[in-house]
């Protein structure tokens, strides 16, 4: 009886750690879950907002050649 009295403090131990990475992984892979979307959705905003704009330089002007 004392031989199992004395792994429950390690056996605590082990399952306190292995809760502790597992939640951590967790909320990590969920950071990421929101940040790529997020990452994504703001470069083709940017992207838009590129091809949107009037530069003059991709204008051609009416009796310039090309």
């Amino acid at each position: 009886m004392s031989r199992s009295h004395e792994l429950t403090p390690m056996g605590t131990k082990i399952a306190k750690v292995a809760f502790l990475v597992t939640a951590m992984m967790f909320f990590a892979v969920l950071a990421l879950d929101i940040a790529i979307p997020a990452l994504v959705l703001c470069i083709m905003a940017l992207s838009i907002w590129l091809v949107s704009l009037d530069l003059p330089v991709a204008r051609k002007h009416g009796g310039e050649a090309a």
